[in-house]
């Protein structure tokens, strides 16, 4: 009773989004950007993959009135020990859910922020996650070696004049993936920090792999 108890809260742990999975079809987990919501991402995850399993939480820290999921003292300056609190607190939140959907194959796709918490979890429980797409990701640090990052896809989309992402941080993050021995392509466009069709498209082929 207590082991049950425990992951309902934990399916609870954030006010959420959820869609069930037809049978045999994924679960992918959607995390929206500063000051979105469950809903940002969630129809074109529905776009993308009609019959996944969805389950998109809403970030519970408020910044003057924007939702994101962990704090931050300036631009691109992280709350470190705040994030570490938020990781695990998600870590838990995706694997209550992960235990619901015994045998499904699960997907991750996160936007700015939610692209950042999305990050975080891969660096601390890769297990979590087949496949990953981090759009416009901003990892100022370096995190520490993860071998168990070499069972994961992931798919990197930025902007090469993306003022809040600056490219080279981009560059940095697929190195390292890639020294990690993950499987990590990156899609560029020339824009900035917003989400363009190409990256649509390229989400779109690499979760319907």
């Amino acid at each position: 009773m207590n082991a049950q108890l425990d992951l309902e809260s934990n399916t609870n742990a954030y006010r959420h989004f959820a869609k069930p999975a037809a049978p045999g079809a994924p679960l992918v987990f959607a995390f929206h950007g500063t000051g979105g919501d469950e809903r940002q991402l969630s129809g074109l995850v529905a776009q993308i993959l009609p019959d996944a399993g969805i389950v998109a939480p809403r970030g519970d820290v408020s910044e003057y009135g924007a939702a994101r999921f962990f704090r931050r003292t300036g631009e691109g300056v992280y709350d470190m020990p705040d994030l570490a609190a938020r990781t695990q607190k998600m870590i838990g939140f995706i694997r209550a859910h992960r235990a619901a959907n015994p045998g499904s194959k699960v997907y991750g796709i996160g936007y700015s922020n939610g692209a950042n918490i999305l990050a975080s979890v891969l660096f601390a429980a890769p297990e979590l996650f087949d496949s990953a797409v981090l759009m416009h990701p901003l990892i100022p640090f370096e995190p520490a070696p993860q071998p168990g990052l070499a069972k994961v896809e992931v798919l990197l989309t930025a902007g090469r004049r993306d003022p809040i992402c600056p490219a080279p941080l981009t560059e940095r993050l697929e190195s390292w993936l890639a020294s990690q021995g993950t499987t990590v392509e990156t899609l560029w466009h020339e824009g900035g920090h917003e989400m363009r069709e190409a990256e649509i498209v390229a989400a779109t082929r690499f979760l319907s792999a």
